[in-house]
């Protein structure tokens, strides 16, 4: 992608593919995290975004060819779901069209976070309340998300067993390391790890965006553009290597930090979220941006961890 690109004109083919099991999806996706609220997301206080808008942004990704779209039932606002405004915007669905969802961590309706699902009957609850938001009879994808290093197998178990059901057609995890992956692996197939990477990022997601390549298993990065920002979005100071890149490609940061993750493997799917329409543009593009060796040099020199 040079300086006189359209963004409008470039979809998210250009980033090429992966499968997902036996799933084909375009490497640049859509998170729904941010879609329910303005600003900071997953907060209780949260302020409710503009419906049609949100709806639009969705309506937009697709357009542009973005048949990845990442969600969970505990991305909601006040007034606002994640899952309802997919369903809302895009239902029927198309044929080709890959939804992932999560499940593991609750809140409870007022925002706030309880305790994370730990037991087959919770987590096939959460996976029914995903189908009923979403209107599915299954859900294509569904990554186990966890905190810390307690065993996963029960809980993968669980999932499995719902997989073997025809409630899910794949398994992932999330937040995960290598003993995690291990672990499931030996109960069912994995077909994507969804863990915190960016520019920066420290050495155990390194490893863990390798272990992902040998095994042919997606790695799928969050906080890609926020980075130390996490929920709350990138705003903060950028780094200069970052700035330097995007000011001689005549594109944005964001763009910059998904064109060098998206470098790091074929086995690696993006999906920036936004809630602006201007933004879902320009991150779709990024697909198309082709850094140079000598960019991804100086982009790849020490800079604060970005988890």
């Amino acid at each position: 992608m040079t300086t006189t690109t359209t963004p409008e004109t470039i979809t998210a083919a250009a980033a090429g593919t992966w499968q997902l099991g036996d799933l084909t999806v375009n490497r640049i996706g859509f998170g729904a995290m941010r879609l329910p609220q303005q600003g900071a997301a997953l907060r209780a206080d949260a302020v409710p975004s503009d419906r049609a808008r949100s709806i639009a942004v969705l309506r937009k990704a697709v357009e542009l060819g973005v048949n990845h779209i990442d969600t969970a039932a505990f991305y909601f606002s006040p007034l606002r779901s994640a899952n309802e405004l997919i369903g809302r915007a895009l239902a029927p669905y198309v044929d080709d069209l890959v939804i992932v969802t999560k499940v593991g961590p609750t809140r409870v309706p007022s925002g706030e976070w309880g305790e994370h699902a730990r037991t087959p009957e919770a987590l096939r609850a959460q996976v029914e309340e995903n189908l009923r938001q979403l209107g599915r009879d299954h859900l294509d994808v569904v990554n186990l998300r966890i905190t810390g290093t307690d065993s996963v197998a029960d809980r993968f178990g669980a999932l499995a067993e719902l997989r073997e059901a025809g409630l899910i057609r794949h398994l992932g995890l999330s937040n995960v390391g290598p003993a995690h992956l291990d672990e499931a692996l030996a109960i069912a197939p994995v077909v994507c790890v969804q863990n915190p990477y960016g520019i920066g990022a420290p050495a155990a997601q390194e490893e863990m965006l390798r272990l992902c390549g040998e095994k042919g298993i997606a790695f799928v990065p969050f906080y890609a553009i926020a980075g130390a920002g996490r929920e709350t979005g990138a705003g903060g100071a950028e780094s200069e290597e970052v700035l330097a890149v995007a000011r001689e490609r005549g594109v944005s940061a964001a763009q910059v930090r998904l064109a060098w993750t998206l470098h790091r493997g074929p086995h690696i799917l993006a999906i920036p979220g936004t809630g602006d329409p201007a933004h879902l543009v320009d991150n779709v593009a990024a697909g198309a941006l082709r850094l140079t060796e000598d960019e991804l040099a100086r982009l790849d020199a020490p800079h604060p961890s970005a988890s």
